[in-house]
């Protein structure tokens, strides 16, 4: 086979050690050095300059949890380093241990046989962490929120049912009140604002329970945790603001996306970057979000195409807004989502508008142009011609005679 890069190492990376091997073809002479280096700091150092002194040019490692994240950090600007999936690079069954991985996957990466994944540089990988972790505040937060309904049906308190939102400030102002000694169903019922006074009577009986001492003291214990996630969360988003003015434009380019507003832009520049050059087409960054079809085909028939594991981040943060975009009016999408449920459910529907909405991102940030919107009329436009066909036919079965006549020429 072809020889691709002829100073070249493979990396096995473990939690405690990383297994290098150095390859360095010559003709047909092949060179092959082998070391394992511990993880920290100043070891990685010293697998820099061991690189260095070698003149390799290309580094290829497994991704193997967060361990490699060390290695790329103190690698990537000296070395073209590939993160290849693990899945990908497998080896035939038998005898394995760090050493043989290392020549294999240096073997592959000298003929050229290694994919490497997608890596933001530093500014969006940063910006990244903060998006995911803010998320994972905002998943606790509801994790929290559902342990407080729990608490409160336990307690015979049934708030839940008559409020939509139990932490809004109606019902937060109840909590508060429960919390502070206040049991009285009418008092706590006046504490109602808004369109929940329309229903104090039902508020009444909702709040006759039955608190004891212990609910009272989870209750604070939960209150207290949901400030401290809320104020967690503010901090978090303003740590995101700040690292934001690089990409102001591209921010507000994808506001303009139905359904995507000011937290979802930032997660999906977070994700997949403001530079659209490292996926060759829109088809390929739906594949590496995991928001298109998987192919699965033998001997002609074509099995389950269900969505391949993707960057589930940005899958997630896409399907939450599609399902919020169906149900806006007169848009593309919500078209799209309509025209989609019919024939393969919600599920399959809302995939389909988060591929589209990714679809659009890339066009946007590539041209940095704005999304123009196609209209909600967009398919009916589409298939002018069977849609015609189709009704005509239908009320001719129910016995009628149809002539069609343009809106002009009959005024």
């Amino acid at each position: 086979m072809e020889i691709v890069y002829k100073r070249c190492c493979g990396l096995d990376v473990h939690k405690e050690t990383v297994a290098a091997c150095v390859m360095i073809r010559e003709g047909e002479k092949v060179q092959k050095e082998i070391r394992t280096f511990r993880t920290m700091t100043s070891d990685l150092l010293v697998l820099h300059d061991w690189l260095l002194a070698h003149r390799v040019t290309h580094v290829a490692m497994e991704s193997t949890g967060v361990y490699w994240k060390p290695v790329f950090n103190l690698l990537e600007g000296s070395f073209e380093v590939l993160l290849v999936n693990a899945s990908h690079i497998k080896t035939v069954p038998g005898k394995k241990t760090d050493i043989k991985d290392c020549e294999w996957i240096a073997d592959l990466l000298s003929h050229g046989l290694l994919k490497g994944s997608f890596i933001p540089p530093q500014p969006i990988r940063d910006l990244r962490d903060l998006t995911r972790y803010r998320k994972s505040l905002s998943d606790e937060r509801t994790r929290e929120i559902n342990r407080l309904q729990k608490l409160l049906e336990t307690a015979n308190i049934k708030l839940s049912s008559v409020a939509t939102d139990v932490m809004g400030v109606s019902g937060k102002a109840m909590l508060e009140a429960i919390l502070s000694g206040s049991t009285e169903p009418e008092v706590l019922a006046d504490l109602a604002k808004g369109r929940l006074r329309n229903k104090l009577s039902l508020l009444k009986e909702a709040l006759q329970g039955r608190f004891r001492p212990h609910h009272r003291f989870l209750l604070g214990q939960i209150l207290s945790h949901l400030d401290f996630l809320d104020e967690a969360i503010g901090e978090m988003s303003k740590e995101v603001e700040k690292r934001l003015d690089l990409f102001l434009q591209e921010i507000e380019l994808l506001k303009t996306i139905p359904g995507v507003k000011q937290r979802m832009a930032e997660v999906i520049l977070a994700e997949i970057g403001a530079d659209m050059s490292r996926f060759p087409t829109h088809r390929h960054l739906a594949s590496w979000a995991g928001l298109c079809p998987g192919n699965n085909e033998s001997a002609g028939k074509r099995k389950s195409g269900k969505t391949r594991k993707g960057d589930r981040w940005l899958k997630r943060g896409l399907t939450e807004s599609s399902w919020a975009v169906s149900r806006a009016k007169e848009t593309y999408l919500s078209a799209l989502y309509h025209r989609m449920v019919r024939r393969r459910g919600k599920k399959k529907a809302t995939v389909a508008v988060a591929h589209a909405m990714i679809v659009m991102a890339y066009h946007i940030l590539k041209h940095k142009l704005p999304y123009s919107e196609l209209g909600a009329d967009y398919f009916d436009r589409l298939n002018v011609s069977y849609i015609k066909h189709h009704f005509t036919k239908r009320l001719e079965a129910l016995g009628y005679k149809v002539t069609l006549e343009p809106l002009q020429a009959a005024a």
